[in-house]
């Protein structure tokens, strides 16, 4: 089998920017699992599914923003036949200037960048702020689109209203190959919901079992069983938050084929069992006592 590279993105800029502000609306939101040489804003308008960054296996949905390290893979692959959409602001290390960062009032932005080189999730109050500013960036001029970018990186590096995402930094050379894992992550998102075996799943890239088990755990830092229970317990997430489905129901509507081990793998991934997430997100205002966690815990 021959090697394949690395997707790499080029950024495209006009005579007239030295950064990249768009918004990309699907089929061109949707883009395989890639890299590139510059940071990367990400405001979500339209449609949900699962953030791929990294070693990071998350949601997506609108008002999201992430900012990602150059270098740092990362895809985002839509739930099903929805339309997706955002605002993607696409910026180098010279936009920045190192002699504009390296000053005393420059340090809180450079570990900002240096946060970055996990992926960040941007949160709380933050979010909000940053969304608007974002939002018009796109149809800025001159040198009104620098300080909205350096609006955002500031609001970012002041309140560390962020998660970091991936468990590892990016190497600048990355070691995985686009082609065969981005077919691997379309496989397991269209049928994580059946039961998917090492043969099936690694006869989609033409690997023998344990040339793909190595494969897998040499690119993405864990095991595919470990990647597809994740797919599995973040659509039971989304099921539990969004619907009166029983525990059961989700069980099997996510690809488990038994309870204990739907609880077992939640346990795992969460901290707390799937009657307590529900409670906690459905009802995020009131408390859970300890009868409550003593009955809910019984139950595993």
């Amino acid at each position: 089998m021959s090697i394949m590279k690395p997707l790499i993105e080029k950024l495209t800029l006009s005579e007239n920017t030295s950064f990249v502000a768009r918004t990309y609306r699907t089929p061109n939101f949707e883009v395989p699992w890639h890299q590139h040489n510059e940071y990367e804003l990400i405001l979500i308008l339209e449609g949900e599914g699962t953030a791929f960054v990294g070693d990071h296996i998350g949601d997506f949905s609108p008002g999201d923003i992430f900012f990602l390290a150059p270098n740092l893979p990362h895809t985002f692959q839509k739930a099903g036949n929805v339309i997706t959409s955002a605002v993607v602001i696409q910026f180098s290390d010279d936009t920045v200037g190192s002699d504009l960062i390296n000053l005393p009032e420059g340090a809180y932005i450079k570990n900002l960048l240096l946060a970055a080189t996990q992926g960040l999730k941007i949160i709380g109050h933050c979010r909000e702020k940053m969304a608007g500013i974002i939002r018009d960036l796109e149809n800025q001029q001159r040198f009104a689109r620098i300080i909205s970018l350096f609006q955002c990186l500031n609001m970012m590096a002041e309140s560390k209203e962020y998660l970091a995402l991936s468990s590892q930094a990016p190497d600048t050379v990355y070691s995985l190959q686009q082609e065969e894992i981005d077919l691997i992550l379309q496989y397991t998102n269209r049928n994580f919901r059946n039961k998917i075996s090492l043969r099936e799943v690694s006869m989609v890239v033409n690997m023998s079992i344990p040339a793909f088990c190595k494969y897998f755990r040499r690119s993405t830092k864990k095991t595919y069983v470990d990647y597809l229970n994740e797919i599995r317990i973040g659509h039971a997430c989304k099921l539990l938050k969004d619907t009166n489905k029983s525990v059961i129901e989700i069980c099997f509507e996510s690809g488990f084929n038994t309870l204990p081990n739907f609880n077992k793998q939640f346990l795992k991934y969460k901290s707390i069992p799937p009657s307590t997430f529900r409670k906690m997100t459905k009802h995020p205002l009131v408390g859970i006592s300890a009868d409550d966690d003593y009955r809910i815990l019984s139950e595993q």
